[in-house]
């Protein structure tokens, strides 16, 4: 009795009642006995599910019971597992750690509110000073000395500009064209592609290529005249067609940016500007540093907004007008790590003509290229302080001292900074280099035209 298992008695059970239905289909098949044997089939088939059910739930209670021991078992291997190993702190540079997303986007928003503090002081103490219709009196404030002398200084600064432009065009156009019959000269065969006709990927079906004596017409002038690019070529890249969304997006961000830098002027450079006279006057260094600081953030602004306006909106604008394939107007000058790196970048067109009509022919002379670059920055400090001094008539040489004073800050970035520290060294001479030499120059007019007028 102790031996009896039910798991065996079921067995048994199973196996009778399977000898039972072979032994049925054995003897002669009645419409009875037939249908006693499928009641007996149909009774084996319902315990044989039943007998399936009851193990398929055993297996699960078992598998259960081992998942239970193994994630204990897991549980306890990770309680006993190390939590320390040899790791570096994230802010030591042997990590090798990078991702500061999260400390720039900190500083972004510590220099929105740290910019919008000043802004609402200047409002609390000067008041909403953005008057459009005060700009234009600017220009027209006295009918009996007309034109007034901010008419005088702005038309003067446009009308230098433009013919300084197109004196480096009319340059290059020269260069190019000379380039150009010496090798016609020369009887070549066929022009060389850097000159004349270039690859044929850069040009769409349809577009004529042009060759040597080909372009000298008034047509290609003019609009080698009117591209925004100061390097000559016979054929330049065009683009298929005028996109007028991106013409729109373009013209809506020249308006828009033109009267945010007339804004910011009257709010916020005009009151600093004027409340450093009296520091300047009596050379006080530590007051003058203070006006020095505060007007370098809108400044700086007022600069970079500018350089969207000009280099990137209204030289696009005017490109795709007329359909000019490069667009490439400046490069990342916002990583720069070294001087030289900030100059070669954030004016292309300008860096293009000193490289191909001033530096290498220099270079073809048997000059050094210490010389040339040299040579490069004071043609460069010329032409700045040209464009302020004529206008302002007065000459300072407040622009030509802060450009010729980049020789020895590249030289010294180069020599003793490397990575992000010359990056910041880039950032500090743009940010307080420009407002210093804006104080100089407002200065010595103030000092000039209305000191001498009280006296």
């Amino acid at each position: 009795m102790g031996d009896y298992k039910p798991a065996e008695a079921l067995t048994h059970r199973r196996r009778a009642t399977l000898a039972v239905a072979r032994a049925a289909t054995l003897q002669p098949m009645n419409r009875r006995f037939g249908g006693d044997r499928q009641s007996l089939v149909a009774a084996d088939i319902s315990f044989e599910n039943e007998h399936n059910k009851h193990d398929h739930s055993l297996e699960i209670i078992r598998n259960k019971t081992k998942n239970d021991k193994r994630k204990r078992r897991n549980d306890i291997s990770d309680m006993l597992s190390n939590c320390h190993k040899t790791q570096e702190s994230l802010l030591s540079s042997d990590s090798g750690y990078k991702n500061y997303r999260g400390v720039l986007n900190w500083c972004v928003v510590m220099l929105v509110l740290s910019n919008a503090r000043l802004f609402l002081e200047n409002l609390l103490r000067y008041g909403v000073l953005v008057d459009p219709v005060q700009v234009v009196s600017l220009f027209l404030n006295d009918p009996y000395s007309w034109p007034a002398a901010c008419l005088v200084i702005v038309g003067g600064l446009f009308v230098l500009g433009t013919y300084t432009i197109i004196l480096l065009k009319l340059y290059s156009y020269k260069d190019v064209n000379l380039w150009c019959r010496e090798l016609s000269t020369m009887k070549a065969k066929k022009l060389s592609r850097s000159l004349s006709c270039p690859s044929e990927q850069r040009f769409y079906e349809g577009e004529r290529k042009v060759c040597y004596p080909g372009n000298l017409t008034l047509r290609d002038m003019y609009y080698f005249i009117f591209a925004p690019t100061l390097c000559y070529e016979l054929n330049f890249p065009r683009s298929p067609n005028i996109r007028m969304s991106f013409l729109l997006r373009r013209l809506f961000e020249m308006l828009f940016f033109t009267q945010l830098l007339v804004g910011l002027t009257q709010q916020w450079m005009i009151p600093i500007i004027q409340s450093s006279m009296k520091p300047l006057e009596d050379m006080d260094l530590s007051r003058m540093t203070e006006r020095l600081l505060r007007l370098a953030v809108p400044n700086h602004l007022l600069w970079l907004m500018f350089f969207y306006w000009f280099f990137h909106s209204s030289l696009n604008f005017t490109a795709e007008l007329l359909r000019f394939g490069d667009r490439q107007f400046y490069k990342d000058w916002w990583n720069s790590e070294s001087v030289t790196y900030f100059w070669q970048n954030w004016n292309i067109p300008v860096h293009k003509w000193c490289l191909r009509h001033f530096y290498k022919p220099l270079l073809r002379r048997g000059f050094s290229k210490m010389f040339s670059q040299s040579a490069v920055f004071f043609l460069s400090a010329f032409f700045h302080e040209y464009l302020v001094s004529v206008p302002l008539r007065m000459f300072r040489l407040w622009a030509f001292m802060g450009m010729m004073a980049q020789l020895p800050l590249a030289w010294f970035v180069g020599c003793f900074l490397r990575g992000n520290y010359g990056n910041a060294a880039v950032w500090i001479s743009i940010i307080i280099g420009q407002p210093f030499a804006v104080l100089m120059y407002v200065h010595d007019y103030y000092v000039i035209h209305y000191r001498q007028e009280g006296d």
